[in-house]
């Protein structure tokens, strides 16, 4: 599938797959812990992560499942989607740093109006960061703002 293209009830299928990857960057934790108010050191504080069971700051786990967010409502189904429940397991952490890729697989068309993905992120080495099951309501229909229509190239 490619990403940020609209995709619809209709046209999703069993098998349906997509993917999406970020690269997680110190002010991209900062930002998350602002907007979150989770300030956990482990997350911003250098020289107390340190010494933690990690060895180094880690990145928020609700922040690796942002980006299953991004995956589910940009790219498969994608834009116009809405995220309804979300299961998961956080296997490893990830690090500032780190490229997380969030893969999703449609494995169950639960009735016209919900799908069932198996999620999981990886980081950069291949490893399983998170995995989980995703419910999402996917558009009936959806258009790409901006996107020139017929109408307007008439």
């Amino acid at each position: 599938m490619d990403a940020f293209a609209p995709t619809t009830r209709a046209t999703l299928e069993f098998g349906d797959k997509g993917s999406f990857s970020k690269t997680i960057s110190e002010a991209d934790v900062f930002a998350f812990a602002d907007a979150s108010g989770d300030h956990n050191p482990l997350h911003i504080d250098e020289e107390y992560a340190r010494r933690s069971v990690f060895g180094r700051r880690i990145v928020h786990g609700i922040l690796t499942a942002g980006i299953i967010s991004t995956l589910l409502g940009a790219v498969i189904p994608g834009l116009g989607t809405i995220f309804v429940e979300l299961q998961i397991r956080f296997l490893k952490p990830v690090y500032l740093g780190d490229t997380v890729t969030a893969n999703g697989t449609v494995t169950e068309i639960i009735n016209p109006k919900r799908v069932r993905l198996f999620v999981a992120c990886v980081n950069q080495h291949g490893e399983d960061v998170a995995i989980g099951n995703a419910i999402v309501i996917p558009p009936k229909e959806t258009r790409v703002i901006g996107a020139a229509t017929e109408e307007r190239s008439a």
